[in-house]
């Protein structure tokens, strides 16, 4: 398959760096407005809680849409087909976890911050060093995925793949140097725009991301007559399965091993650990949480759900457009040619519909419009992220574990900023050496970390009278050290071998193997071991403050004294 660059050349990828340039510097004037409107901490941390239910139900929308949705799972579904479209499923039902159990009473209990609610009837210290541990392990998680996705992207912009150079640049060089400019961006977003402009940033993502996916989903169907089934069908003949493989379960979790039961077993495992990741993992997502905190009370927080479910069910239909639509049109070989992981799905999806219906050159157009969005999205994904992980530092970490609750609101914001460098410099370090892993897969990763370490601690505090500083503190270490540390003796990391091409599927070398754990995903043993750890915790501590959680329970459910 001819991609862009190879048939529009320098004229393609002046039009595709133009949108780019156009929208980096749309997104720094949001940031620099903002910035202008950013005074206090409450500004900084929360937009000082000016925005509406619909604004931020925009933003959770643009901050939850990452490119782990729009790049990951398109590229999931076109290589692996009914598999891929698990993940779409996961990350939508998660939702209706974060509705009913979390966003109404976090909104009513803290402040600007995941530790604010833990840690209300407990000691301060430990259980706020805990928590900004876990909220940072989650968020660089999520971080890598996003930019790994935008190194995956400006190789195909530029029309890059193995072998091929662009202003002396290699595919890989190109990715690095894509993976450094994202980690600039949103340091910079974070630094001056705090959430003020990231929330902005993430409503006009939104629009954008809607928009694109809504636009490429109809023009893919119409090229089908708006016959879905026949788009199915010629997915699964161009997937290289045999008969209807492709539609059915079993490419690539649930996967029947002849003669080895065992290795069938843990394939079925590997799915239920998935799912179980996905739907709880939503409700423990640092940058998620945060965003409840804009809106004033919380028939806002409700609202501010309400209509992100609507907007993200509704984009997540779209995947499966998108998906079957790039294993139909542009075919399994030239995505894996593209890139490994296929991350590159969705946009070659967009340039081949566009070359269909007007040649080469609408092709180049579509295929910058829709890099340009997923761009977009991952801008204002890593902004919220950068935006979390530095909140907890600087609010949990700084101001109440150093200063011991003394720290002024301007030393919290500048120590917020001065961490918004430190993790994006970590996270562009991480992300050159995680390129070809799925970025589908690296936000499952976070989501597992997020539902061990941090769902147990938040839900345990809101609902279980007995709950205590030592079963909070032993819940998120445990949650995160089990998770963590699995994935680390996973197939993930080390020991996972493509059978046809010898080469390694993890991040280590092929011939490099230390993995023990044989599931991919960590949730099914993690997030137990998390609820474990916090209700042994709980048990073998003799602290109990039962007129605290009294407080706490009519705070949370009334909004009585909510800031």
């Amino acid at each position: 398959m001819i991609l862009a660059a190879e048939a529009a050349g320098a004229g393609s990828r002046g039009l595709t760096m133009t949108l780019f340039l156009v929208l980096v510097a749309a997104t720094l004037g949001i940031t620099i407005w903002a910035s202008r409107r950013t005074k206090t901490a409450t500004d900084f941390y929360a937009g000082g809680r000016g925005f509406s239910g619909v604004q931020n139900g925009l933003a959770i929308g643009g901050d939850y849409m990452s490119a782990a949705s729009f790049l990951g799972i398109a590229g999931m579904i076109a290589l692996f087909g009914y598999d891929g479209f698990l993940y779409s499923i996961g990350f939508l039902v998660a939702w209706l976890v974060a509705l009913l159990l979390v966003a109404e009473l976090l909104r009513n209990s803290g402040r600007f911050t995941m530790a604010d609610v833990v840690s209300y009837r407990m000691r301060q210290r430990p259980v706020r060093t805990a928590a900004a541990f876990s909220t940072i392990t989650v968020s660089i998680f999520y971080l890598l995925a996003q930019m790994v996705g935008a190194g995956a992207l400006i190789a195909l912009l530029l029309g890059i793949q193995s072998g091929d150079t662009f202003l002396g640049l290699t595919a890989e060089q190109a990715k690095i140097v894509t993976i450094v400019l994202v980690g600039i961006l949103m340091i910079v977003y974070v630094t001056f725009g705090g959430m003020k402009g990231t929330t902005w940033v993430q409503i006009v993502k939104a629009v954008l991301l809607m928009t694109g996916a809504g636009l490429l989903s109809v023009l893919v169907l119409a090229s089908y007559g708006f016959d879905f089934g026949a788009l199915l069908a010629d997915a699964a003949r161009a997937s290289g399965q045999e008969g209807t493989r492709f539609l059915e379960p079993g490419l690539r979790y649930g996967v029947e091993t002849p003669g080895d039961p065992i290795a069938t077993l843990w394939s079925k495992l590997d799915l239920i650990s998935l799912g179980i990741a996905l739907v709880l993992g939503t409700a423990g997502l640092p940058h998620i949480l945060i965003r409840f905190y804009t809106v004033p009370n919380s028939r806002a927080a409700r609202t501010s759900v309400n209509w992100a479910i609507g907007l993200i069910g509704t984009f997540y239909l779209l995947t499966l457009v998108l998906g079957f639509g790039a294993a139909a049109l542009v075919g399994r070989d030239a995505i894996l040619a593209q890139d490994p992981a296929g991350n590159a799905a969705a946009p070659q999806l967009a340039e081949r519909v566009g070359q269909s219906l007007g040649g080469d050159a609408l092709g180049a157009v579509m295929l910058a419009l829709i890099a340009s969005v997923a761009f977009a999205t991952i801008l204002a994904v890593v902004a919220g992220l950068t935006l979390a992980s530095s909140s907890s530092i600087a609010h949990d970490f700084y101001a109440q574990v150093i200063r011991r609750g003394k720290a002024t609101d301007k030393e919290e914001v500048r120590v917020a900023r001065f961490s918004a460098l430190g993790i994006g410099a970590v996270s562009i370090v991480l992300a050159v050496f995680a390129q070809n892993l799925n970025v589908a897969f690296l936000v499952a990763l976070a989501f597992a970390v997020a539902a061990s370490a941090n769902l147990p601690a938040l839900l345990l505090s809101l609902f279980w009278k007995r709950f205590n500083t030592a079963g909070a503190v032993a819940g998120i270490y445990g949650g995160l050290v089990s998770a963590v540390g699995l994935v680390f003796f996973s197939p993930i990391v080390s020991g996972k071998v493509d059978p046809e091409t010898g080469e390694s599927l993890s991040l280590f070398p092929a011939g490099v193997d230390f993995s023990w754990f044989p599931l991919e995903n960590p949730g099914l043993v993690s997030i137990p071991i998390g609820f474990l750890c916090a209700v042994a915790g709980t048990l073998l501590s003799k602290e109990r403050d039962v007129d605290k959680h009294a407080e706490l329970e009519v705070r949370a459910l009334t909004g009585a004294g909510a800031h």
